[in-house]
């Protein structure tokens, strides 16, 4: 793991889902993809065969995706489910806030788990990064594309 702003917050269940990803990829449908470029060029005429046209497009795809999983597994920092001891928020940390007086609550993810209307943040996006460091009691005013905020933080866990 390199120690810079590549670093990329995940699970240890996520990271799982990516590994198991990687191998479907390099072992099943990348072999896949290469016997149906080399049967559609058995077809003859390739600047007319739709079939061979299509299988190199989702071998492209295919290998793209590989180098981005490779990426992103190379670069996780796995978090961890017990939190900080301080009550400091961080990846991972689940809190519940106050805005306007409605309590929410919201769990710091990775951006690769990020999932908003589900309660998970990413620690990138302008919300998750400005609760980082910040503990219980504390106020967090948050520019969103609908103005300025201001979130009461309540409960840390």
């Amino acid at each position: 793991m390199t120690n810079d702003e590549n670093q990329q917050y995940i699970s240890a269940d996520k990271l799982e889902d990516l590994k198991k990803e990687l191998q479907d990829l390099k072992q099943n449908k990348i072999p896949d993809l290469a016997n149906r470029i080399d049967e559609a060029k058995q077809l003859g005429d390739l600047s007319e065969n739709a079939e061979y046209h299509a299988a190199r497009e989702d071998m492209a795809w295919a290998q793209s995706r590989v180098k981005e999983l490779e990426n992103i597994i190379d670069s996780s920092v796995v978090i961890t489910e017990t939190g900080s001891s301080d009550g400091i928020i961080e990846v991972g940390s689940n809190i519940k806030v106050t805005l306007n007086g409605v309590s929410k609550e919201y769990k710091i993810v990775g951006q690769q788990e990020a999932d908003p209307s589900s309660g998970k943040i990413s620690n990138e996006s302008p919300l998750g990064n400005a609760f980082l460091g910040k503990k219980e009691g504390d106020e967090v005013e948050v520019e969103v594309p609908s103005g300025l905020q201001l979130y009461k933080i309540i409960e840390v866990n």
